[in-house]
């Protein structure tokens, strides 16, 4: 089979592989629809420490099942199925605390290579996190299963209350998403970020109010500030900024990722004497999945608009060459 393989900071190479054995439990699925993230977009640009190179990479997709392994149960060859690419082991001690996203083995066991004709799906991630497709859901909305289920979790994460006005810092994949799962809520959301014609499309999928980057955001609260900001840029200077825009009460969600390492410095008198909340959040759990799978089922969430365009495999470095000028949001990749 044809995979994508990093092989360094900007550049792919296509690659033909043997199809695996498959191991109990397992099955093997043909890739119908891959979506770039912006983690894959940090790995093509200066790697990154979950996805190692030389190596398969991609993790959002779904697909057609062409062949199960001894004892799956509930799935067949030919049935349409949509998934995510980690499942918790279930026996570790976060897992036995609840924090199923945290798990011990998650990150070092994670399925990637979905840019590619074919994908084995491990054991874990059958049993727990793999659905049927409605037939009214296309593969490419399918395919968003994986990044909806990290937003729900972040959400959970915020914990908005319907009067609450929510900040959302960023225009991306990440920030776009953010701003539909809140709008599916009825809370009221307005989106800052540097690229004009993302704003335009925060504005077109319902952004109460957008802001260009260095323009003041307040003027929505009245200046009060917002009850919850969310940051989805993964950029320390945005990490920093962000407290501005809290109220005296409110939370900030630390979305957007930084590299391991990196310090950040908050006024003390900030953070104590208005009371202000910094969260960070990570992943997901199966319920995550379980109600990303639901809302995605819902169509309330318009997806196919984050979908800039199809690129086959054979031409993916077009689209991290796209992405990494700031070109498009997500890009549709086909075996």
């Amino acid at each position: 089979m044809k995979t994508a393989y990093l092989v360094s900071p900007n550049k792919i190479e296509i690659v033909e592989k043997p199809l695996s054995i498959l191991k109990e439990g397992e099955v093997l699925v043909r890739v119908k629809a891959a979506l770039t993230c912006g983690t894959d977009l940090k790995a093509y640009l200066r790697g990154h420490p979950l996805i190692p190179m030389p190596g398969p990479f991609g993790h959002e997709f779904s697909g057609i099942i062409e062949k199960v392994g001894d004892a799956v149960n509930g799935f067949k060859a030919g049935d349409a199925v949509m998934l995510v690419h980690t499942a918790p082991c279930g026996e570790c001690s976060y897992c036995k605390h609840g924090l199923f996203n945290l798990c011990e083995i998650l990150t070092k066991d994670m399925m990637l290579g979905a840019f590619s004709e074919y994908m084995v799906v491990k054991k874990r991630v059958v049993e727990i996190n793999m659905f049927h497709k409605p037939e009214e859901i296309s593969f490419e909305e399918a395919a968003f299963l994986e990044p909806l289920s990290c937003i729900v979790h972040g959400v959970k994460a915020l914990s908005p209350l319907k009067k609450d006005k929510v900040l959302v810092i960023g225009t991306g994949p990440v920030g776009l998403l953010f701003l539909q799962v809140l709008k599916s809520m009825s809370i009221s959301v307005a989106v800052m970020g540097r690229n004009k014609n993302k704003l335009s499309l925060a504005e077109s999928l319902g952004a109460d109010r957008i802001y260009y980057s260095g323009e003041e955001p307040l003027d929505f609260t009245d200046g009060f500030g917002y009850d919850r900001v969310v940051e989805c840029t993964g950029q320390k200077e945005i990490w920093l900024r962000s407290i501005d825009y809290v109220r005296k009460g409110g939370t900030v969600l630390l979305f957007g990722g930084l590299k391991t390492g990196t310090e950040v410095c908050y006024d003390a008198g900030r953070i104590h004497y208005d009371e202000i909340t910094l969260k960070g959040a990570f992943h997901y759990n199966p319920q995550d999945v379980r109600e990303a799978y639901e809302l995605i089922k819902s169509k309330k969430l318009k997806l196919k608009e984050l979908i800039s365009g199809k690129i086959s495999l054979s031409e993916i470095s077009i689209a991290f060459e796209k992405l990494s000028r700031g070109e498009g949001i997500k890009y549709l990749i086909e075996p």
